[in-house]
């Protein structure tokens, strides 16, 4: 098969630079190449299961188009300084200037108008202030908030346009290699299962996201792609009742708190806060089950979920943090017999596991029902439990009640973020003819940066059309 552009992964960052391409009057012949399935076929069984069954050959919530994005909670972050570190390779004004252009489209296939964080001023300086009092910093960052079931309406809609328009998407293909002549990428190797095939193309945008991250990172080790280890994200998701959370959810609806608790100092941050939502489990390869949260519109529960992630950065004489993230999801899953971990605050402050009768006398009602009590101590490194202990305690300034006995915490919550493909501001890689985009590229983290990255990418392209 013959192509201009081949874009392999059809998450938020492939999808926009589609988008863009179409926007721009481009005539050129854009492939899309999708392991997993079309929106309208992404089923997770887990609603009538009530647990997870662990789908084969790969988890629906993670794989398919729009990605993670499909189940996620659907927030757009509208701040450069929320998203990853893709403002430092093409600057901040030109970095906020795209959001705002992308945030049109995500409203023009029917996002909600409304725009959490912007109210409240005086509740919002009280905030700042207990942070700035308990050693935090709050970074204001406006949300547009899809929910989950809003966001599977709008990629629909947004699947569909692009096929209309000339895009062909191959659902069921996976990506087995590049195709190289002289240094210089000349297309994808493709696969079914049962037919393998060529892609030949001027142009190959690799966009395989989070769950891609570590295939990104052998192809690049196997052809020499120039790539530094960058950072991974451990860490936990938290659950505690919504009337603890009420006014920071009221005023902020999500709260962005970074920290660099002591004694070793490591960047530690809340990430992904669902008012009123629920915390859910995602799968990996090789089986790794990996916690997650997401909220709705319309349905909501009693608590409210964030994650609280301590960044770790490796280079000598160690460098594959994704390796190193996945071993201790791996111990983590065995504690579990294959699931999630989960024990109380005031549990892990005792040195004791938690028990499953003590999770049914609690105000907090896991809204993962199937998660396993037990001690995610056991599993959790030293320095990475310490952080978020002393970060949990730090929270409880600004949120009194955050560090309660009963505050739940699910693990592992792990980010795979840490292969930084080295690009120049076009996104051209050190083989020519290949660019890496989104959050598998280590320039970005989430929905909002990586479809920025992706309608760069798509005008740099039109005008090489």
């Amino acid at each position: 098969m013959n192509a201009d552009v081949v874009i392999v992964g059809a998450g938020p960052a492939g999808i926009f630079t589609a988008l863009e391409l179409l926007k721009k009057g481009s005539r050129q012949k854009i492939v899309m190449v999708e392991k997993g399935s079309s929106i309208e076929n992404r089923r997770c069984p887990k609603s009538q299961t009530n647990k997870c069954v662990n789908c084969k050959p790969y988890c629906h919530i993670t794989t398919g188009f729009s990605g993670a994005g499909a189940f996620s909670d659907g927030k757009l972050s509208l701040s450069y300084e929320v998203g990853g570190d893709l403002p430092t390779l093409i600057g901040p004004d030109l970095a906020q200037e795209t959001i705002h252009y992308a945030d049109k489209i995500y409203l023009d296939f029917g996002a909600d108008t409304h725009i959490e964080g912007l109210e409240y001023p005086e509740d919002r300086k009280e905030i700042r202030k207990r942070a700035i009092q308990a050693g935090l910093k709050l970074v204001d960052c406006p949300i547009r908030h899809m929910g989950t079931e809003k966001a599977h309406d709008i990629y629909l809609g947004i699947e569909r346009y692009l096929q209309e328009n000339g895009v062909e998407i191959l659902f069921g293909w996976e990506c087995q290699n590049l195709i190289l002549e002289n240094e210089v990428c000349k297309g994808v190797t493709v696969s079914d299962r049962r037919t393998d095939m060529e892609i030949t193309a001027r142009h190959t945008v690799v966009a395989t996201g989070r769950r891609g991250a570590d295939w990104l990172e052998k192809l690049c080790a196997e052809h020499n792609i120039a790539h530094a280890p960058g950072t991974v994200d451990i860490g936990v998701r938290v659950e505690v009742r919504n009337e603890v959370m009420e006014m920071v959810n009221r005023v902020l609806y999500e709260s962005k708190l970074v920290g660099w608790p002591k004694p070793f100092k490591n960047k530690v941050r809340t990430f992904c806060q669902n008012p009123g939502g629920f915390v859910s489990q995602e799968n990996y390869d090789n089986d790794l089950a990996v916690v997650n949260g997401h909220s709705y519109k319309e349905f909501k529960s009693d608590n409210t979920n964030l994650s609280i992630l301590c960044s770790h950065n490796f280079s000598v004489p160690f460098n594959q943090p994704i390796a190193y993230a996945q071993k201790v999801g791996e111990l983590t899953n065995m504690l579990a017999n294959g699931q999630i971990l989960v024990q109380r605050f005031g549990d892990i402050l005792d040195g004791k596991r938690t028990w499953q009768k003590e999770l049914a006398q609690s105000n907090i009602r896991p809204t993962l029902p199937d998660a396993v009590a037990g001690d995610i101590t056991a599993a959790m490194p030293y320095r990475a439990m310490v952080n978020i202990i002393n970060f949990i305690q730090a929270m409880d300034h600004v949120v009194p009640g955050f560090a309660s006995y009963e505050t739940l915490l699910y693990s592992p919550e792990l980010k795979f973020y840490s292969n930084r493909v080295k690009m120049d501001t076009d996104f051209n890689t050190s083989l020519r003819g290949l660019h890496c985009l989104g959050d598998s590229s280590g320039w970005t983290r989430g929905l909002m940066m990586s479809s920025a990255m992706g309608v760069l990418m798509g005008r740099k392209l039109a005008e090489e059309g």
